[in-house]
């Protein structure tokens, strides 16, 4: 069973400057909420027990947001809020740890850094940039460890992007085994249309085994002249194959200013909280 689970959280967030300056794009808000927070709150819902975020300078704001606040707890407690109490204590049985990325080499370099906490396990790989909304019971991520648990091969999760997209993405080598499940046995970073294996791409979750660290240190720096972690799972791919499941969910990039803006609208219709009024302040606004 897959217990331990990485988040890469040491990019600079440029696509989204200039906020990104100040407030790392971990901690952008939907609805009243930073980004990683749904990140974690799949993971543990997921079965994981066990987190490691890798950050880097000026991002102390995220170990601060996960870390215990006695004077507010105490506050909470003695005004009687205890929803609000137990909503900001929901992740106490969860192991939450952190280390630097000293030196910006790519996403690769990132998961290089988490080899001694993996200690030689199968571990899950969530990417900051990607909040993802399951469509079902199971969170994206535990959709993932059970294709682990039963082929016992790396997994992506995988979408299909539109033709004229597949250049800022990866592509999938892949083979249907049967509905929604692939065998991926090669993959591209950033393809031309004329490059590119398929139009699926892997978006946001993948499931490593602990091979890709030996790969990575024989990786050399692609794109950007980064150590890319897709150059690394490519080798894997070729030499165990891989499995890429178009999983069940949706996709918002926080990344992207108008997905942002998108996932606040949806998870803010989603909300009990607000759910009404914001509708009806929406349909005013249309109006």
């Amino acid at each position: 069973m897959i217990k331990k689970a990485v988040i890469p959280a040491a990019g600079f967030g440029t696509r989204i400057l200039p906020i990104t300056k100040s407030l790392p794009k971990e901690m952008y808000p939907i609805v009243d909420r930073p980004a990683i927070d749904y990140i974690i709150e799949e993971a543990y819902n997921s079965g994981i027990t066990d987190i490691l975020i890798i950050t880097t300078r000026n991002k102390e704001i995220i170990e601060n947001y996960f870390d215990s606040n006695p004077e507010l707890e105490s506050f909470l407690k003695n005004k009687n809020k205890e929803n609000l109490l137990k909503n900001i204590k929901k992740y106490e049985n969860l192991n939450i740890y952190f280390t630097r990325q000293h030196e910006s080499k790519g996403l690769g370099h990132a998961i290089m850094c988490a080899e001694s906490f993996v200690n030689n396990e199968p571990f899950a790989v969530l990417y900051p940039d990607d909040v993802i909304y399951s469509f079902e019971k199971r969170p994206v991520c535990r959709q993932l460890i059970d294709i682990y648990n039963e082929f016992k091969l790396g997994v992506v999760g995988a979408k299909e992007v539109p033709e004229s997209e597949i250049h800022k993405y990866g592509s999938l080598k892949i083979q249907k085994i049967r509905e929604k499940i692939y065998k991926c046995t090669d993959m591209i970073e950033k393809p031309s249309i004329n490059q590119a294996f398929s139009l699926y791409s892997i978006f946001g979750r993948c499931i490593l085994t602990p091979e890709i660290f030996k790969i990575l240190k024989n990786t050399e720096p692609g794109i950007n002249g980064e150590i890319q972690l897709t150059d690394a799972m490519k080798v894997l791919a070729r030499e165990q194959n891989m499995i890429a499941l178009d999983f069940n969910g949706k996709r918002y990039d926080m990344g992207n200013k108008l997905e942002i803006l998108i996932a606040n609208i949806e998870f803010g219709l989603k909300n009990p909280e607000i759910s009404g009024d914001f509708k009806k302040y929406l349909n005013n606004l249309i109006k």
